[in-house]
Formats: C-alpha cells, sequence, structure tokens
C-alpha cells in the first residue's frame, strides 16, 4: 500500500475520507517500525537537553497523531467489525512499543540529567512542566521494575488496554440489540413532537423499506440516550417504561455481551499494577497524577456536598410522590416512574415543556449564539468552512475556523452533532485532532473534535435542540476552547494535554454558566417557523428549573464518585464481597430507592472501567467546584457590565484556557481567581444554601 495508505500522511488534516479498516494494520506496523528505528537511534546518542532529547522524543509523536489518533476517533462515531477487529490486532503492539518507550532507561535518566542540570534554569515554565510529567509517566510506566515484576506489569498493561476495549464494545453492542416498537397510534399520546419524529426516523432508518410518520408510527424506542430518556419523561404505559428501564441498566450483563467478569478482572489487575509501582491501592496511584492531593481531600469534599444535598433530595422524592398519588398511581413510585413524574412535576411547577423550548433552539441559530459568547469573552471569530475540501467521516460533519482579536487564523474544530446509535458511541466528548506544536519553522494550529449525540434533524426541519442538548454543546465547546485557545507551544503540554484530570473540566462547565444568562440564551433563540426570540417568561422559567431536583442530581454524581473511589480503594477484588456489592451498598445510601435485584448498571459504567475515570470520577465535581467559583468572578464584577465581563473574560482566556498543561492547576486558578476555589458557589448555583442533613 506504501505511500497510498492515508494514515502515513503527516501534513494537513487527517484524511477521515480515505481511512478504510484495511490501511489499519499495515499504517500502524509501518509508523510502530519507524518509531522504534528512532527511539533506539535516540537512546544511543541522546544529550540531556531540551534539543537533544525532548524535541526529538516530541517529533516521534507526529506519525501517531496521524496514524492512530484517528483510527481511536472512527471507533468512537464510525465504528464497525471490520475497525475493530483492525483495531484489535495491532493494539497490543501499540501498548508494547508504548511501554518499551516509557520504560526507556536511558530516556529516563536523559530526562533526569535535565532536570538535574545546570541547563534547568534557562528553560521555560512550560519546558520544565514537559520533563516533570515525562518523568511521572515513566514512573508510573513501571520505568524502575526489573526482571519479573516488570515482566508481569507490562503483562497486565496489555490485557486492560484489550479488556477495555472488550468492555467499551460490548456497551455499544448491547445499546444497540434492544429495540422497543410501538404500533398503536395511543401508545404514543401524551409524547412530544420531537419524540415522535425521532421515534418515526429511527423505524424507517432499521426497517428500510417500512415508512413510518411521527404522527401515526410506528415508533421504534432505543436504549440511546435521546431516544431512552425522553420516552422514560413522557411515555404514560408504565408497562413499557418497565421494560425499558430494565434493559438499560441490566445492558452488558447476559450472554457474549457480559462485562460483570471483566470487571472483576480489571479490578484486580488494576490493583496489582499498582502494587508493583508501589501504591497501596489503584485511587492512591490515580491521585498522584491529579489536582486533589489524596483520597482524604475527595472524600473530604463528597462530605461537604453530601451534608448540603440529602435532606434536598428526601423532599423532593416526597413531592414526586405526592404528584403521582394525585394523578392517581396507586403503586409505590418505582424506578421507572421517576423520570415520568419528575418531568410532570417540572412541567407543573415552571408551566413549560421541552417540546415548547425545542422550536426556539434550530443548532445553527444556537451556533451563532454560541459563537456570539465566545467572541464577546475571549475576542475570538468563528466561521464555517463550506466546500468539499475539509475531509470528514459522514456528511452530517461540519467544520470551521477560529481566528483571534487580530484577525489571525489560532484554530479549527470539528463538529459531529448528531446521534447515530448504529455506528456512533454514546453521550458527548471532545477530542483532540492536532495539536498545537512547531513542525520544523511552522507553527501548527490546534484542531478539536467536538462530538454530541443531539437530536437529528428530521425531514426538512434543522435539528430542534431540547435545553439539555444545548447545556451539552456548551459543556463539549468549553473543553474546545481549552483545546484552541492555548498559547503553549509544546505538544505535550498544550491545550488539554498534561492538564491534570480532575482540572480538565473547569473550562468546560465554566461554559454552561452561559446557558442560564438572559443576553446570552434569548440571543441564540429564533423559532424555527417564525424567528421570534425565546418569550421572557420561558427564560425565568429555564433560569428557576435549574436548581430543581439539584439535591437528587448532586447525589446522583456524588453517588457514582464514592462507588468509584470505594471500588479502587477500599474494595477487595479478592474478598467475598462483589463488586456490585459495593454498588448496591453505596446506591442504597445516596439514593431514595434501592437498586433493582438485577440491576447491573456498573456492567455499562464505561467511564471507570473502560474510559480515563478510573479511581477519578470525582472529577466531575471537584471541577464543577472550581468551574462555578470561576463564574462567580464574573457575577461580582457584574454580568451586565459589558466592560467587566470582558475584561473577565481575556483573564479567563490568559490564563484558564491560554496555559493548559504548562503550569499546575491550582497555580493557574489562582492566578485567575486570586484565591484558591471554595465550594460556596456551587452550592449557591446548586440552591442547596440553607438547609443540611
Amino acid at each position: 500500500m506504501g505511500n497510498e495508505n492515508p494514515l502515513l500522511v503527516t501534513s494537513g488534516l487527517p484524511r477521515f475520507d480515505l481511512i478504510q479498516p484495511e490501511y489499519v494494520v499495515p499504517g500502524v506496523r509501518q509508523v510502530l517500525a519507524e518509531a522504534e528505528q528512532k527511539v533506539k537511534a535516540l537512546e544511543e546518542n541522546l544529550e540531556p537537553t531540551w534539543e537533544g532529547l525532548l524535541k526529538p522524543l516530541e517529533e516521534m509523536d507526529l506519525p501517531f497523531e496521524y496514524a492512530w489518533s484517528p483510527v481511536g476517533h472512527l471507533l468512537g462515531v464510525k465504528n464497525s467489525e471490520a475497525l475493530r477487529e483492525a483495531h484489535e490486532e495491532v493494539l497490543p503492539e501499540v501498548v508494547v512499543f508504548s511501554l518499551r518507550a516509557q520504560q526507556s532507561q536511558p530516556i529516563y535518566q536523559g530526562l533526569k540529567a535535565i532536570r538535574e542540570g545546570e541547563t534547568w534554569d534557562r528553560l521555560d515554565e512550560g519546558q520544565k512542566r514537559v520533563v516533570e510529567l515525562r518523568l511521572r509517566a515513566a514512573e508510573h510506566s513501571g520505568v524502575g521494575l526489573e526482571g519479573e515484576a516488570k515482566e508481569r506489569f507490562n503483562e497486565i498493561a496489555k490485557e486492560l488496554s484489550q479488556i477495555k476495549t472488550d468492555f467499551s464494545n460490548h456497551v455499544l453492542d448491547a445499546t444497540k440489540a434492544f429495540e422497543l416498537i410501538l404500533t398503536d397510534p395511543g401508545a404514543a399520546e401524551g409524547w412530544p413532537q420531537s419524540l415522535r419524529g425521532v421515534a418515526a426516523q429511527s423505524y424507517h432508518q432499521s426497517k428500510k423499506e417500512d415508512e413510518a410518520s411521527p404522527e401515526a408510527g410506528p415508533w421504534r424506542i432505543t436504549l440511546d440516550y435521546p431516544s431512552f430518556m425522553p420516552f422514560m419523561q413522557h411515555h404514560r404505559g408504565r408497562d413499557d417504561r418497565e421494560q425499558v428501564y430494565r434493559a438499560y441498566v441490566t445492558r452488558a450483563s447476559e450472554g457474549e455481551l457480559d462485562n460483570s467478569g471483566l470487571i472483576e478482572k480489571i479490578l484486580k489487575l488494576r490493583k496489582e499494577q499498582s502494587g508493583l509501582l508501589g501504591f497501596a491501592t489503584f485511587a492512591e496511584l490515580s491521585l498522584d497524577s491529579k489536582m486533589a492531593p489524596d483520597v482524604e481531600a475527595v472524600e473530604k469534599m463528597f462530605e461537604e456536598l453530601l451534608l448540603a444535598s440529602k435532606l434536598y433530595m428526601k423532599k423532593e422524592f416526597e413531592a414526586i410522590a405526592d404528584l403521582a398519588k394525585a394523578e392517581g398511581q396507586t403503586e409505590r413510585l418505582a424506578h421507572w416512574d421517576m423520570a415520568f413524574w419528575s418531568e410532570r412535576l417540572r412541567e407543573q411547577q415552571f408551566d413549560y415543556t421541552d417540546d415548547q423550548l425545542r422550536p426556539y433552539f434550530p443548532l445553527p441559530r444556537v451556533l451563532d449564539g454560541l459563537f456570539g459568547v465566545a467572541e464577546k469573552l475571549f475576542g475570538i471569530r468563528i466561521e464555517r468552512v463550506d466546500g468539499d475540501d475539509v475531509p470528514v467521516w459522514h456528511d452530517d460533519v461540519q467544520y470551521f475556523n477560529v481566528f483571534g482579536e487580530t484577525g489571525e487564523q489560532i484554530a479549527s474544530f470539528y463538529l459531529d452533532a448528531y446521534s447515530r446509535p448504529a455506528e456512533k458511541r454514546g453521550g458527548a466528548w471532545m477530542g483532540d485532532c492536532l495539536s498545537r506544536r512547531w513542525m520544523g519553522d511552522e507553527l501548527r494550529l490546534p484542531v478539536a473534535h467536538l462530538c454530541c449525540n443531539g437530536t437529528p434533524p428530521v425531514g426538512a426541519k434543522p435539528s430542534l435542540m431540547s435545553f439539555s442538548e444545548v447545556h451539552t454543546l456548551f459543556h463539549e465547546f468549553g473543553h474546545g476552547l481549552q483545546g484552541m485557545l492555548t498559547t503553549v507551544d509544546y505538544a505535550e503540554v498544550a491545550g488539554i494535554h498534561g492538564v491534570e484530570w480532575d482540572a480538565v473540566e473547569i473550562a468546560s462547565q465554566f461554559m454552561e454558566n452561559w446557558c442560564y444568562h438572559k443576553e446570552t440564551l434569548l440571543g441564540m433563540t429564533s423559532h424555527v417557523e417564525t424567528g421570534e426570540p425565546l418569550p421572557e417568561d420561558l427564560f425565568h422559567k429555564i433560569c428557576a428549573a435549574r436548581t430543581f431536583r439539584a439535591g437528587s442530581l448532586m447525589m446522583r454524581q456524588l453517588g457514582f464518585g464514592i462507588m468509584d473511589i470505594q471500588l479502587y480503594h477500599q474494595h477487595d477484588p479478592e474478598g467475598e464481597a462483589s463488586a456490585f456489592d459495593v454498588g448496591r451498598k453505596v446506591t442504597e445510601e445516596t439514593s431514595v430507592l434501592s437498586p433493582l435485584p438485577e440491576d447491573r448498571f456498573l456492567c455499562s459504567f464505561s467511564h471507570i472501567f473502560a474510559g480515563g475515570y478510573a479511581a477519578g470520577y470525582y472529577s466531575y465535581k471537584w471541577s464543577e467546584v472550581l468551574s462555578a467559583d470561576a463564574f462567580s468572578s464574573f457575577e461580582e464584577a457584574g454580568l451586565e457590565d459589558e466592560g467587566a465581563v470582558k475584561e473577565m473574560g481575556r483573564r479567563f482566556r490568559d490564563t484558564i484556557l491560554a496555559q493548559g498543561g504548562s503550569r499546575p492547576p491550582m497555580e493557574v486558578f489562582k492566578d485567575f481567581r486570586g484565591r484558591e476555589p471554595s465550594t460556596e458557589a456551587l452550592l449557591r448555583h446548586s440552591g442547596l444554601v440553607g438547609e443540611s442533613g
């Protein structure tokens, strides 16, 4: 295949339009073979200086950015059996090479020599951070191990890499395998128009020859979130809700797709891996590279937030139970009732429905509003790139260029906005496509991937977004801003690279706050038919509803975080209690309803088993404390004072967004805020101030 292989092109944008599964194995193997030769040559001739060691190491990463990263990205957005097989064939080889490079004694000793040598003081802050992070990564990758311990460590790394991929694929396949087909027009009574449209379109797409209409059906409900959640909120048939809920909480827990055994393996292997590196638990290893100083600090945060939230959760449950009873439900509230009656209570208290809002949020208009906020706060301008010169993996994908205050281009990003359950994983995420770095004499600009699972367009109408989808878009765009507005020129600490995992959500959660800012929200609404902006009374209702069930939602997130820390810190995977026992115990302490006996939620908890959140799920709350505190500085300056907002926005840009991983996050935060963070703003924004229990 030679140079025809698109994975071997190392300039411009990755050729997503040309990459096929058959290119993966030969392309990645060629990159690995060349990288091995470069490592050997470097080991034999390295000089312990920035130019003599760090520069060649950074250049060595470049081919992987074009050959390996796109494969991982396509697994998330264009998954197929052939791509999986190709990925799985070379994955062990990539893991072996990665360990080989990180465990290189000559490179490790070279890095130490730089840190201890006379040139250290001549390096700038970002360069020093690159050296420190590489040293820590080498130590966490077993550079200090020898003989049997090193062999075992490497075996574990390879095995974990494969198991995590299997876990993720099982969740995708189990989600895809379920469908509920409804043909009786009466079954969809009370559904919002958006759910009717999505469910009819889903039916037609899966049964190619059959027609379906939003009004008459048939409708297909799946476990994909844009289908599952609106169904649970609006479907009146209690038995159907029960069936769908049970399918959701037992995903990937049976037959060939059963993740139960993989969970036990992951917990055992990670504990063993940590022990080899001298840590008592995997949580201690995980926190060694986080902003939080130790497990105790994380547990202290849990306690503060639990204390503030528990009583609110109980009161919120009582209000839902009272409404269900008043509306004639005689059965006790079950899990499959919660979303339905919560939504009725929200509609009653705030007098609006999701369907009333959606026509005001067509995606193109929301993007205009989002880009307008970014322009006001950070002085940037964003333009869509039309035409065929941008390689994309799907026709729905859009591409944008970002320009700085003086008009120069500073970054670009892809937006893949819609749900595609057959090939795209659930959730929403931001990923790096290309990092900012010097390539010879040319500064290459960063490119980000922003991926959501929003409601797709139906027929000729654009995507009409729910408010929660707008919220998600702002969140991912916040991540993207940190990736794109970096002013750091070393790829390893530019953008989100090198940012401690528990600080990486600051920018994303910070952007969510603007969804509740009047000028911002009204400015990005335009009724799809009339062009009218969102009525002011609806804006006030959205703001009032911001704290709806805040106690329950806080407790739910805390439950996930506590479960994660307990599994990776207190739990003995060799002991009698199973991971499911731990999960059940934590759920009973942090929820009003006990989990179902057959609940196997952990089997689809990809974040902590297949993703990067193992012993790190607390990061969402840790970052939320930081982001709420950061936003409160704008409140203090005066949100209606345009000059003050602009000045504060530039400060946020020049610290948190620009400096990325080039400095420790607490230092960057203190540069922006002038002090260490406090939980006060988060509790205030959540309406959880004043009571505890």
